[in-house]
């Protein structure tokens, strides 16, 4: 049987303005009438009707937080920085994973916005302006991550990858690699195509380096050992002497397909980068070198701004923050 406030009024003899103070309010209300309110709230085994406040209130105590990948540790790591930030001032996320599916994307954004979630946080597929532009009209906040805004009418929170893709390349031509292959897809993907402008950038300006790129339909292990194959599957000396994949899940299955023929080592006969500097890059059977996104300040970073623009309104001014990545440099390039 569902417990009313009335009757947690009654039992406490107070009214029910009174036992919406101690739960909304407490500073409000006596210590002895608090006292007396949560000890008939307890007795009587009274659970709050949420979804009715939020009605009343207009707005839930929760975020939707939409990812390309929930299985990609980078995204893992951005969401946990999301949901402590959100703790520290009194929200909940809720995880919505698109799976590179614009569809699945789109039904997210709608579930979201039925539920009045206090903002949306969103690492999109493609060009979505249109659709979070009415979204955020009608009143759910929208901050971008893991990529710019591109007309500045959002906030966002990223990193620049262009400037990523150009260290990582750098580094292997550094190295004194100059048959370099970038790993990376699908191409819809901004952070695809801004790490391997970047990477352009570096060998145009090395004399004799040339860059190929092998596409994929992903951004998983899978498709870097299916990637990793077709390299192995050429010639030695059609095979680059370095790769540089858009992240360290493409690399680790490169790194897998080029393992599993002894006669091609890591880095002697082709060096290898990834992007991301997962936990796992670290501990792999030759440590991967990388590129280093603060991927938890990010999740954090995103829920400040969420927050800035629930309390300045549509109106408010619009920030982007991009954070500079890192290079990690680990025996997988010779480190």
């Amino acid at each position: 049987m569902v417990v009313s406030v009335r009757e947690v009024a009654a039992l406490a003899k107070v009214s029910v303005g009174t036992v919406s103070n101690v739960m909304n309010r407490p500073e409000k209300v006596s210590p002895d009438t608090v006292e007396r309110v949560q000890a008939a709230i307890l007795a009587l085994g009274f659970v709050r009707n949420d979804a009715a406040r939020q009605l009343r209130a207009g707005r839930s105590r929760s975020i939707g937080l939409v990812v390309l990948d929930v299985g990609n540790p980078f995204f893992t790591d951005l969401a946990r920085g999301a949901e402590n930030r959100a703790a520290e001032a009194g929200l909940t996320v809720l995880l919505g994973n698109s799976d590179d599916d614009a569809v699945r994307e789109n039904a997210y954004l709608d579930l979201f916005e039925e539920q009045r979630v206090h903002g949306v946080l969103i690492s999109p597929i493609g060009d979505t302006t249109e659709r979070l532009a009415r979204l955020r009209e009608r009143g759910t906040p929208t901050v971008l991550l893991d990529r710019q805004a591109e007309n500045r009418n959002f906030s966002s929170v990223s990193v620049d990858d262009p400037a990523g893709g150009y260290t990582a390349a750098r580094h292997l031509l550094e190295r004194g690699r100059r048959r370099l292959a970038f790993v990376g897809g699908p191409a819809s993907l901004r952070q695809v195509t801004d790490r391997l402008a970047g990477a352009r950038s570096a060998v145009a300006e090395q004399a004799g380096a040339t860059l190929e790129v092998i596409e994929t339909t992903a951004l998983s292990v899978l498709e870097g050992r299916r990637a990793g194959e077709s390299v192995m599957a050429r010639a030695a000396s059609e095979r680059p002497d370095a790769i540089f994949a858009a992240n360290d899940l493409l690399a680790m299955g490169v790194l897998q397909a080029l393992n599993m023929n002894g006669d091609v080592q890591v880095p002697g006969a082709i060096a290898l980068i990834g992007y991301d500097d997962i936990a796992f890059a670290s501990a792999a059977v030759v440590p991967l070198s990388s590129i280093r996104q603060p991927s938890e300040l990010i999740g954090h970073t995103a829920v400040d701004l969420l927050l800035r623009e629930a309390a300045n309104g549509a109106e408010g001014e619009h920030e982007q923050i991009v954070f500079q990545p890192e290079l990690i440099i680990r025996a997988s390039t010779g480190g």
